[in-house]
């Protein structure tokens, strides 16, 4: 909302455009002035009418009077409609925006430091659509209920074994994607939109019975093509906070980016966000 600055009392309007701002108090305390001025001569001409002892000095006195108080009529006429108009409340120019309440929020811009960027969308966004059975040729691995059964664990990130077997109680939390953690390893301001740049993406997660001697591999995809990854034997205790990270050297790009999290060759988690195109933002 656009806001106004009135240095010399509430609701004195600026005339732009016919005086500057901070010469319109002194034009109206200036009228007032020639107005005192003008009603002084006009009536001192009147008493001098009434009181002078020769003719032609009341003729004289009644026309200076005469001239001295239409002068003051407009005076005070031209005082009331300056400072009726200085008075009038400022134009609203600010742009008009409509808040659509159903509408997808649109990615900001993205601010273009080495080490920032700005999350667009910081909620996943659920959309409910129906097809027809003859609409889309859905191929199997589209429709397969379990999305953990379509990775598989490259070779390069499987170099290590175990040495403790996995628990069924072993699991890993939910991942949340932010450009910023904090000490104890929580996602600050996560989200699943982020704009284009160079910038890092940390994954955070919670784990629960693990174990040292366990092997973990996490694996990082753009577009179901994999671009990095990692391989360690397990050394961070039996449960808490974890993170990996990923900045690619080309920078973020169009495009869905996946990471897997796998623990002694089986996947216990996958998520996903999406690099949208920035678009600048004013407000």
């Amino acid at each position: 909302m656009q806001r106004y600055f009135y240095p010399y009392g509430r609701g004195l309007k600026d005339l732009t455009g016919i005086f500057p701002g901070t010469i319109t108090p002194w034009l109206i305390g200036g009228l007032i002035l020639l107005v005192l001025i003008t009603s002084s001569i006009a009536i001192r001409s009147w008493r001098e009418s009434k009181r002078s002892p020769y003719f032609f000095l009341r003729v004289q006195a009644a026309k200076k009077m005469q001239s001295y108080a239409v002068a003051t009529i407009g005076l005070i006429i031209a005082t009331l409609a300056t400072t009726a108009y200085a008075w009038q409340s400022p134009a609203d120019t600010s742009p008009r925006v409509a808040l659509l309440s159903h509408a997808k929020p649109l990615p900001v811009a993205y601010a273009a430091s080495p080490d920032s960027a700005v999350v667009a969308d910081a909620s996943p966004v659920a959309l409910d659509i129906t097809l027809s059975p003859a609409s889309v040729e859905i191929s199997p691995i589209e429709v397969a209920t379990d999305p953990l059964q379509r990775s598989e664990l490259p070779e390069e990130y499987n170099k290590f074994n175990p040495t403790v077997e996995l628990k069924d109680s072993t699991q890993l939390g939910d991942v949340f994607f932010s450009t910023d953690i904090t000490s104890n390893y929580e996602a600050i301001n996560p989200g699943r939109r982020f704009t284009e740049g160079f910038y890092t993406i940390y994954a955070t997660f919670s784990y629960d019975s693990m174990a040292d001697g366990m092997v973990w591999s996490w694996v990082w995809r753009h577009n179901g093509q994999v671009i990095d990854g990692g391989n360690q034997v397990w050394e961070y205790g039996v449960d808490g906070p974890g993170y990996v990270y990923l900045r690619p050297e080309t920078g973020f790009l169009l495009g869905e980016y996946t990471l897997d999290v796998w623990v002694n060759g089986k996947l216990l988690t996958q998520s996903s966000f999406t690099i949208t195109e920035g678009v600048s933002a004013a407000n």
